[in-house]
C-alpha cells in the first residue's frame, strides 16, 4: 500500500495520539509503525481484539503496568552466557511483574471466550523468580544483605571491623598525647582505608602508612599501624563480598536463561497487549465503536465524526458508497464541510483497517481497501515551478497509475485552477476513467457540468453540504441525492456587494446556467419539503414506538399476573400436600387407637372408620377450592423475628414465624398445623382491619354441618369458626419444647383479644397431653380447658378457654 496518501488523511496524527497511551517504548515504536491491513478477516480480528480490551477497560479499569525496555535482548544475552547486572535483573523482574498483573487483570471479571485469550494465555508469570529478584536487589547498585546467608555474614563482619577501627582511631583523636600531632580531629578514608590527618612536621611521630598528601603539603593522611591489619581484613571481606554478589548474579542469570523461550513469547504478547490497551484508551477518548467489516466493495458510516475535530463542534454525517452508487459528487459553498467529509470517510476506513475503533455509530460498516488515493489540498510549488492546477494534475497522474478495484479515491476541487469549461470536461473524463478501473470515488466540485453529469449518469450521485442562508453559516450536514448551490450571488449580496453588481453578474450567466440554477432552487425547495415530511414521519414513528412500548408493558404485566397466579396455585398445592401428610399421620394414629378399642364390635369399628374417612375427605375437598386471585401490590418485609405474626402474600394467609431466613432467604412459618418455607419477599404485615365475612362455598357449608356444635338449639351441631391464629401446632415437640411454646402462644392470644384457643398435641403415648394439662392448671390466664369434641380433633386437641 502506498502510505504517503495516508499522511494527507492525517492517519499519522491518530496513530501518534494513540501511541501516547503505550507504557513500553518498544510497544510505542510498534504502534507508530502500524499500517492498514488489507485482509478482511485480519481487520475483523484486529477490531474484535481492540473492542474486547475496550470492554475490559470499562469493567476492570486500567491494569497495573510498568514500562520496561530491551528486556528481550537481556534474556537472549543470558542464554549466551552473559551475566546480567543488578539493574538488568530488576528490569527482568519488572517484566515478570507485568505478566502477573496483566493475568490478574484479565481474570478480574467473568467473561466468555475473547479474541484476546491467546495473548493473555501466552503470559507466563514467574512469581517465585520475580519475588526473589525484587527482594534480593534493592536498586541497580544495591544488593540486599538478605540475598544470601554468606553475604549477610560478610557484611556483618565488615561492619564489626569498621566499628572497631573507628573506635581505635577516635580514641587516638581524643588522646591528649597524640591529638597535638593531628591537623584535624577527624577520621577519613583514602583508597578504601581509614586514615587520620597528621601535620606534615609530625609525620614521624605517628607510626603508620602514608596514603595521601594534601594539595598544600601541610597534611599527610596516615593509616596508623594499629589499624593496618584491620583495614586489610576489610579489603579482604570486600573482595569476598564482590565475589558473593557475582555468584548471586550468575545464579539469577541462569534462572532467567532457563525460562528464556517462554519469557520471549510472553514478552512479545505483553507488547501486543500494550498496543491494544493504547488503542482501547483512544477509543474511550473518542467514544468510538467497532464497525462491521464487509467482504464486498461498499461501506456505510452512520453519524461519523472526524476524530481530530472537537466533539462539541463536530457535526456527525452519514456517508455511504458502493451499494447503489460507486461515485459521489459533493457540491456546495466554500467552508461548507465538503473537504472534511472526504477526510472523514477516508480516515475512518483507514483507522478501522489499522484495528482502531471509529467515532461512528455501532451500526456502521466498512470494507477493506488495498489503496487510499487522495488529492486534498493545494499542491502549488514555487520551487518546482508548479501552479495549483499543475500540482493537482501531477497528483492525479499518480492516482491514475495506482487506481484499481478495492481502491478508495478522494479528490478535492477536481479540475479547479484552470479554464472552467476545460477543467469541467477534464474532471468528467477523469471520473469516467477511474470508474472504469472499478474504484470507489468521492469528489468535491463547484462545476455545474459535474452536477449535470451526476444527474445523468447511473452509479454517480450528487450530494451537497447544507448552508443556512439566513445566518450565512454552514450546517455541515450532508444531503445525498441533491446537488448543492454555491449561492455565490446571495452570499455576496448579504455581505454587502451592491445589488446592481449582482444583477449585472446574473445577466452574464448563460441560459443553461440560469435554467440549472432554477432547477437547483426547485430541488432545494423539494429538499425542505422532504425534510418536513421526514420530521413528521419521525414523530409518527416515535409515537408508534411509545404505543408499542406501552403494549409490551401491558403484555409483561399480564404474563407476570399469570405467573403469580400459577405460583399461588403451586404454593396452595404444596400446603395441601403437607396438610394431607400431617392428617394422614393423625388419621393413622386415630385408626390404630380404634383398632385397640376392645369395647367396640367389628361392625362399630368399621362404621367409625367410615365416619373418620368421610370427615377427612370433606376437609380435603374444602381445601382444594382454590381461587386464583392476582397478588396485589404490597410492601414486603425486610426482616422478621421468631414468633412474629405475618401474612403470606400469595395466599393472603396469616402465619407465625418459626425460624429466621436461611441462606436462600426462605423463612420457616406455620399456618395452622402446616409448616412451610416462604421467601422473605413473599411476606407482608398482616392487615389489622376486620373484613366482611365472605359467603361460604358449598364445601364449607357441608363442612360446617359436619363439624358444628351439639348445643345448637335446632339440634344441629354448631361451634366457633376456627382460624389459624387460634391454633398452636405442638406435634413432634418434646415436653420441654412444647411448654414454652404454649405459654408464648397463650400470651399472644390474650394480646389479640382471643378467648378460645386450640392446642394440637396428638395422641401418641399421651405424655405430651398430660404434661400440657398439668401445665394449664397452673396458668392464671386459663379459665378452663377440655379435650376436643368430634370434628375438633377429639383427644388429639385440647380446647382452652381464656379469661
Amino acid at each position: 500500500m502506498e502510505t504517503s496518501y495516508l499522511k494527507t488523511l492525517e492517519l499519522d496524527k491518530i496513530i501518534a495520539r494513540a501511541a501516547e497511551g503505550c507504557v513500553c517504548k518498544e510497544a510505542r515504536e510498534k504502534l507508530l509503525a502500524l499500517e492498514p491491513q488489507c485482509d478482511p478477516d485480519e481487520v475483523r480480528y484486529a477490531l474484535e481484539q481492540t473492542d474486547a480490551i475496550n470492554t475490559l477497560l470499562i469493567k476492570n479499569g486500567s491494569p497495573r503496568f510498568g514500562g520496561v525496555e530491551g528486556v528481550s535482548q537481556l534474556a537472549a544475552r543470558a542464554v549466551k552466557g552473559g551475566v546480567l547486572s543488578m539493574g538488568e535483573l530488576l528490569m527482568v523482574a519488572g517484566a515478570l511483574r507485568n505478566f502477573q498483573n496483566l493475568t490478574s487483570w484479565y481474570g478480574a471479571s467473568e467473561h466468555d471466550a475473547l479474541p484476546t485469550d491467546d495473548l493473555f494465555y501466552a503470559l507466563a508469570p514467574q512469581p517465585g523468580l520475580e519475588q526473589q529478584i525484587s527482594s534480593a536487589i534493592l536498586a541497580p547498585d544495591a544488593m540486599a544483605d538478605t540475598a544470601s546467608y554468606t553475604l549477610n555474614d560478610l557484611r556483618k563482619k565488615i561492619r564489626a571491623t569498621e566499628n572497631s577501627i573507628r573506635d581505635r582511631l577516635e580514641s587516638m583523636v581524643r588522646n591528649m598525647d597524640t591529638s597535638k600531632y593531628l591537623q584535624e580531629s577527624v577520621v577519613s578514608m583514602r583508597n578504601g582505608r581509614y586514615v587520620v590527618p597528621v601535620k606534615s612536621e609530625y609525620r614521624g611521630e605517628v607510626s603508620g602508612i602514608i596514603h595521601d598528601v594534601s594539595s598544600t603539603g601541610a597534611t599527610v593522611f596516615v593509616e596508623p599501624q594499629a589499624v593496618v591489619e584491620a583495614n586489610a581484613r576489610i579489603l579482604q571481606y570486600r573482595a569476598q563480598e564482590a565475589q558473593e554478589i557475582e555468584r548471586i548474579l550468575v545464579a539469577f542469570t541462569a534462572q532467567v536463561a532457563a525460562i528464556e523461550p517462554q519469557f520471549q513469547y510472553s514478552y512479545k504478547a505483553m507488547l501486543d497487549i500494550d498496543v491494544l490497551l493504547a488503542k482501547a484508551r483512544l477509543a474511550l477518548d473518542l467514544k468510538a465503536f467497532k464497525p462491521a467489516v464487509r467482504t464486498d466493495n461498499s461501506f456505510s458510516l452512520i453519524r461519523a465524526r472526524h476524530p481530530l475535530i472537537d466533539p462539541k463542534k463536530c457535526v456527525p454525517v452519514d456517508i455511504a458508497l458502493g451499494r447503489e452508487y460507486d461515485s459521489l459528487i459533493i457540491t456546495g459553498p466554500n467552508t461548507g464541510g465538503k473537504t472534511v467529509t472526504l477526510k472523514t470517510a477516508g480516515l475512518l476506513c483507514a483507522m478501522a483497517q489499522c484495528g482502531f475503533l471509529i467515532p461512528a455509530d455501532e451500526r456502521s460498516e466498512i470494507c477493506v481497501f488495498d489503496e487510499f488515493l487522495v488529492d486534498i489540498g493545494d499542491e502549488q510549488s514555487i520551487e518546482q515551478s508548479l501552479s495549483t492546477f499543475s500540482g493537482h494534475m501531477k497528483k492525479i497522474t499518480g492516482i491514475l497509475e495506482l487506481a484499481m478495484p478495492h481502491t478508495l479515491v478522494l479528490l478535492d476541487e477536481l479540475g479547479a485552477g484552470t479554464d472552467p469549461a476545460e477543467g469541467a470536461a477534464l474532471a468528467v473524463a477523469i471520473i469516467e476513467e477511474l470508474r472504469r478501473r472499478g474504484v470507489l470515488l468521492m469528489a468535491t466540485t463547484h462545476y455545474a457540468e459535474l452536477k449535470v453529469f451526476a444527474l445523468e449518469t447511473k452509479g454517480v450521485v450528487n450530494a451537497s453540504c447544507e448552508f443556512d442562508l439566513e445566518t450565512l453559516r454552514p450546517t455541515y450536514k450532508l444531503s445525498v441525492g441533491v446537488p448543492g448551490k454555491s449561492n455565490a450571488f446571495l452570499i455576496s449580496e448579504k455581505l454587502g456587494i451592491p445589488e446592481r453588481v449582482i444583477e449585472a453578474a446574473q445577466q452574464h450567466l448563460s441560459a443553461e446556467d440560469k435554467r440549472l440554477d432554477a432547477v437547483l432552487g426547485q430541488l432545494d425547495d423539494l429538499k425542505l419539503q422532504l425534510k418536513e415530511s421526514q420530521n413528521e414521519v419521525e414523530e409518527l414513528k416515535n409515537e408508534a414506538s411509545h404505543q408499542l412500548e406501552a403494549a409490551q408493558k401491558k403484555r409483561d404485566e399480564l404474563i407476570q399476573q399469570g405467573e403469580n397466579e400459577l405460583e399461588a396455585a403451586r404454593a396452595k398445592a404444596r400446603a395441601l400436600a403437607q396438610q394431607v401428610e400431617s392428617q394422614a399421620y393423625a388419621l393413622t394414629d386415630e385408626l390404630r387407637q380404634l383398632q385397640k378399642d376392645e369395647r367396640m364390635s367389628t361392625q362399630q369399628k368399621a362404621q367409625r372408620a367410615r365416619e373418620i374417612a368421610k370427615k377427612e375427605s370433606e376437609k380435603l375437598f374444602m381445601g382444594t377450592e382454590v381461587v386464583h386471585n392476582p397478588v396485589k401490590e404490597f410492601v414486603p418485609l425486610k426482616e422478621v423475628k421468631v414468633g412474629q405474626e405475618v401474612c403470606i402474600a400469595e395466599l393472603n394467609q396469616l402465619a407465625t414465624v418459626m425460624a429466621l431466613p436461611d441462606k436462600n432467604g426462605d423463612v420457616l412459618v406455620r399456618a395452622g398445623i402446616i409448616k412451610t418455607k416462604v421467601p422473605l419477599k413473599g411476606l407482608k404485615q398482616p392487615e389489622k382491619l376486620v373484613k366482611e365475612k365472605k359467603p361460604q362455598t358449598k364445601a364449607q357449608q357441608r363442612y360446617s354441618r359436619l363439624t358444628g356444635d351439639a348445643n345448637r338449639p335446632n339440634g344441629r351441631v354448631e361451634r366457633v369458626q376456627r382460624t389459624a391464629k387460634m391454633e398452636c401446632n405442638l406435634l413432634g415437640l418434646t415436653v420441654d419444647e412444647a411448654l414454652p411454646e404454649v405459654d408464648s402462644f397463650i400470651d399472644r392470644a390474650i394480646l389479640n383479644g382471643q378467648t378460645v384457643v386450640y392446642l394440637i398435641h396428638g395422641n401418641g403415648t399421651g405424655a405430651l397431653r398430660t404434661a400440657i394439662h398439668k401445665h394449664l392448671r397452673g396458668n392464671r390466664m386459663v379459665k378452663s380447658f377440655r379435650l376436643g369434641r368430634y370434628g375438633e380433633g377429639e383427644s388429639g386437641v385440647t380446647v382452652v378457654e381464656l379469661k
